[in-house]
């Protein structure tokens, strides 16, 4: 049987890369059907051939991973074998490169996937980037990461966040306390990251002196916005007169970022999302650019990615009200 033997040193390295209890060895050994023997200062790996040049690739590119300080868990450890199936471990030295923005607690922000990596230095050399892809694949909170960092450069003046709030639809009047009351469940989530990048007294500062604004996506109405960081969330929801709207509040100096999840759709069956409809109207356009990202490039639970998965691979027809497309709302 081939055998492939590795020698490792930085032992904290090593030790982020095992896991607890060898549990990272163990899944390379399951995913790759391989084994994985410790000696020392040396790893054994003995199995078929081509699946033994793997988990030494594999295991190299944890330990780039590693000398970074990422911490390693499954689901590096299954995003870095997917690379090395697909013949892209030589990027992986790419991944951690660059960091987005420093929170407020001294955490940085860094893109985790090629995919995620691409979104952000799309952000960076375009005025509008169309950030698309499933739950968990960090649209906004790269996109809030990169407004925040903006803002710090004073690249910018302003944060506006804004989405739209089509579970509340006509019936907005009806909900108790004032209007940031009524909005604020919807944008809770944009809160949420800012909160993190400026903290919370700070945030409350920029609030006050409206250097952060967020608002529901109704409130943009001729409106034109000079040297801002805007971005849209939850963009599948808009219509097409909405996304236009908000396209073209652009001003001079300011930069937008749309994101959404077009398996997402909460509209009106009759109804065409502005989100998907932008994609098609943008594509090629100088300046602005369109990111794809995939189930690979989900941050979350490594079950998160399995249930994208196999809402793919089944192909649609969930339960009215699920938030995803029926098959005969994809045929628009």
């Amino acid at each position: 049987m081939p055998e492939i033997t590795m020698n490792v040193d930085r032992l904290e390295n090593v030790i982020s890369v095992f896991g607890s209890f060898d549990e990272n060895l163990r899944l390379i050994e399951t995913e790759l059907d391989v084994r994985i023997t410790d000696r020392n200062s040396e790893l054994v790996i003995s199995g078929d051939a081509e699946r033994t040049s793997e988990a030494e690739r594999s295991i190299r590119g944890l330990l780039t991973l590693a000398s970074k300080g990422e911490n390693i868990d499954s689901r590096s450890v299954r995003y870095i074998l997917g690379l090395v199936k697909n013949g892209q471990d030589d990027k992986v030295g790419e991944l951690l490169s660059d960091v987005v923005c420093i929170t407020a607690k001294g955490k940085p922000i860094k893109a985790k996937t090629l995919g995620q990596k691409t979104y952000v230095e799309a952000i960076k050399k375009n005025t509008v980037t169309l950030g698309v892809g499933p739950a968990g694949t960090g649209k906004t909170y790269l996109a809030v990461a990169a407004a925040v960092e903006a803002f710090r450069d004073k690249t910018v003046n302003r944060i506006i966040l804004t989405r739209p709030a089509v579970e509340a639809g006509e019936r907005l009047g009806f909900l108790p306390g004032d209007m940031q009351s009524k909005v604020d469940p919807y944008l809770r989530p944009l809160y949420d990251a800012l909160f993190e990048m400026f903290g919370a007294e700070t945030y409350n500062k920029y609030l006050e002196r409206g250097n952060i604004e967020v608002a529901p996506l109704a409130y943009m109405r001729g409106r034109t916005l000079d040297d801002s960081f805007i971005i849209l969330d939850e963009a599948q929801n808009t219509s097409k007169e909405q996304m236009k709207m908000f396209l073209t509040r652009l001003g001079f100096g300011s930069k937008i970022v749309i994101t959404g999840d077009i398996t997402q759709i909460d509209l009106p069956p009759d109804k065409t999302s502005g989100l998907k409809d932008a994609m098609r109207v943008l594509e090629g356009i100088q300046d602005v650019a369109i990111c794809r990202l995939t189930a690979s490039d989900v941050v979350r639970h490594v079950l998160v990615q399995r249930i994208i998965e196999a809402y793919e691979k089944r192909g649609g027809a969930p339960s009215p009200g699920s938030g995803i497309p029926s098959p005969s709302r994809k045929k628009r």
